[in-house]
């Protein structure tokens, strides 16, 4: 198979595990508002988690969503990707062609950081919130978070996010904030 039919198969699959249903009795909705023409997602934007400013992607659509940050072979220091959800459910993540190690921070609607999670390069395992309150997933480097005082408990800057969907031309509105 060429390199490009492995591509456009791992997206699908990974549209498919975007896609798949909530546990019994979890009423999360997994309707992601699909965004018309965003700015490039790879245009990093400010955002502040606890107190300290980052520099995020912000995947907003089912495609950004199933892409992440797979086939990247290295990250700056204090950026991530922000996965932002219509609707608060349980997340459900893995590392297919991802390259790099990631923590993932899970983070409910009020911008509390509920929890991290430690993954691993290519793994296929599924790592699942705890919770199925979750708005928002952050990743960033493997350590990242403990690295800088960022523990369960700090809160997302909600206005700066905000502005930094606005900055991708598209309305906070449609994402409940």
């Amino acid at each position: 198979m060429t390199k490009r039919l492995l591509s456009i198969l791992a997206v699908s699959l990974l549209l498919l595990v975007a896609c798949e249903k909530p546990e019994a009795g979890s009423s999360a909705k997994l309707d992601i508002p699909i965004s018309s023409d965003p700015a490039p997602l790879n245009v990093p934007q400010p955002l502040r988690i606890g107190a300290l400013e980052i520099q995020v992607e912000i995947a907003l659509n089912i495609s950004e969503q199933a892409t992440g940050l797979m086939f990247r072979e290295s990250m700056p220091e204090n950026n991530g990707m922000l996965f932002v959800y219509g609707q608060p459910q349980q997340m459900s993540f893995w590392m297919k062609n991802t390259l790099i190690p990631l923590d993932i921070g899970f983070i409910d609607s009020d911008g509390k950081l509920t929890e991290v999670v430690r993954m691993y390069p290519k793994d296929l395992s599924s790592k699942r919130s705890q919770s199925d309150q979750i708005k928002f997933a952050l990743e960033m480097n493997q350590g990242w978070f403990a690295n800088n005082g960022i523990y369960p408990g700090a809160y997302l800057d909600l206005d700066s996010l905000r502005r930094a969907i606005a900055a991708r031309g598209v309305d906070s509105a449609n994402y409940g904030l």
